[in-house]
């Protein structure tokens, strides 16, 4: 953004943080063009109930996208009131139609349909982005759904899995915030036309001996702004929806900071099976050279973190939204409601990026199977012996014992000696022959059906997207 004065306070959301689209939908110029849009609207119906001349009309139309932002502004100043500054900035425009400007209307018929309208535009950005990222996980998953690769319980090595399966993990997680999504998408509405407090008494009033109801006029402004109108309203659209909606932001912001971190610890020195892009020349650290840092991962956890607290205010907006109105809603909701969308958009943005560009690094993958998978071949093996006729409680000791000797090799660097420590026990051998051994410490035989589970989750996301194609 090279026209963003830096010289005052700028929200990093103004030019760091999110797409130009994003921006665009919730800046003060689109949130004004859609109220001139609303009044317009508003008096095409008017005009055919007989409230509004012809002249009036194209009066208003001709000067709908005239509009003077510095002017507004100034006005508010003056009035402490946002709505009537547009109003009267619009009404000095069109001198023919400006007196019939929000006849019968309160502020809310204005500002929640449009809010409405640019949540919509909004949540349908996000889940364009949200189909994206499912495609491209789709293809990893389809990739190395039967490479095996150690799977970690309490950060701890525990028994094998494959990359596939566990990068479908975080895939499911986004087909349920899709779906989430999209319910949520389905149930927002507007406010309306409804007046002060959401009876329609004020249409009712300027309509009476006209030819249109007004529930007439509120489907015909609704149809024409192109959303759906709540039946019941107080002087405001029920709060309630925009809970819903930044708990789908949190929930979409949940599911990649966990994706995230883990890919946090999967780069890290210890284990360095996977890794986010890293540019040419891309700068790890100001003093240390040679830092690649999971920069990427580390800000989609942050901005999540943001996201997910993002939630509890909008849940007070709804509790705490006294009788018909207050208007303890209305500061934070001009922040709350921009910044969660901007901030899942640079989650998504940020998530695209990294997925696209995942390197999995196989032969560390394969180092770390070899080092550690073993262990979890005993299980198998006392189950064996016990069916064979050992005994379980002195077989478990024994198996535990050579467990031990093992880690301390790995611990001390040095390849996993467990499978020749197995081999040469002769008590093991007294029940098992090494090719039975070496049977069951073959890593293939400790993933299940975890590979034919995560490609039946590709073909899950596959029937899904097809359904927003």
């Amino acid at each position: 953004m090279n026209s963003t004065d830096f010289s005052n306070y700028v929200s990093p959301f103004s030019w760091r943080y999110g797409s130009d689209r994003m921006r665009e939908i919730f800046s003060e110029k689109n949130k004004y063009r859609i109220w001139r849009k609303i009044w317009v609207a508003l008096a095409e119906a008017q005009h055919e109930a007989g409230l509004v001349s012809k002249h009036e009309l194209e009066d208003l139309k001709r000067h709908e996208d005239d509009i003077d932002i510095a002017e507004i502004l100034s006005i508010e100043k003056e009035t402490n009131h946002d709505v009537v500054a547009a109003i009267r900035e619009f009404a000095g425009k069109s001198p023919v139609g400006g007196g019939k400007i929000h006849l019968g209307a309160t502020s809310m018929d204005i500002v929640d349909n449009a809010d409405a309208i640019r949540i919509h535009e909004a949540m349908e950005e996000i889940q364009t982005r949200l189909i994206t990222l499912l495609k491209l996980f789709a293809t990893h998953i389809r990739t190395y759904a039967t490479t095996p690769c150690m799977g970690y319980t309490h950060l701890q090595p525990a028994e094998p899995t494959t990359v596939g399966y566990r990068l479908a993990f975080y895939a499911q997680d986004l087909l349920t915030d899709l779906a989430f999504l999209n319910f949520v998408r389905s149930i927002y509405k507007g406010k309306g036309m409804k007046g002060a407090v959401g009876s329609s008494a004020s249409y009712k009033a300027a309509l009476t001996g006209s030819r249109m109801s007004p529930k007439e006029l509120d489907v015909s402004v609704m149809k024409t702004l192109g959303i759906p109108a709540s039946l019941i309203t107080s002087q405001v659209a029920p709060r309630k929806y925009d809970f819903l909606v930044i708990s789908a932001l949190a929930s979409i912001a949940s599911s990649l900071a966990k994706f995230a971190g883990d890919v946090r610890i999967l780069q890290s020195a210890g284990v360095g099976e996977w890794s986010e892009p890293f540019g040419k020349k891309q700068v790890g650290s100001s003093a240390m050279p040679f830092k690649r840092n999971p920069i990427n991962s580390e800000k989609i956890c942050s901005l999540a973190r943001y996201v997910t607290s993002l939630p509890e205010v909008a849940l007070g907006n709804a509790t705490v939204n006294y009788l018909e109105r207050t208007l303890d809603d209305s500061a934070n909701k001009r922040i709350v409601m921009s910044e969660a969308f901007l901030a899942s958009d640079e989650i998504l943005i940020t998530a695209e990026k990294i997925v696209s560009g995942l390197v999995i690094n196989t032969r560390r993958i394969e180092y770390n199977v070899n080092q550690f998978a073993p262990f979890a071949a005993t299980e198998s093996i006392l189950i064996i012996l016990v069916k064979r006729g050992a005994n379980r409680q002195e077989m478990h000791e024994l198996l535990r014992t050579i467990s031990m000797k093992s880690w301390e090799a790995v611990q001390e660097g040095k390849p996993n000696p467990m499978t020749d420590l197995l081999n040469q026990n002769k008590i093991i051998k007294q029940y098992l022959k090494n090719d039975e051994i070496c049977g069951c410490l073959d890593v293939a035989s400790h993933i299940g059906d975890a590979p034919e589970r995560a490609l039946s989750l590709v073909d899950e996301i596959t029937k899904t997207i097809k359904k927003y194609a």
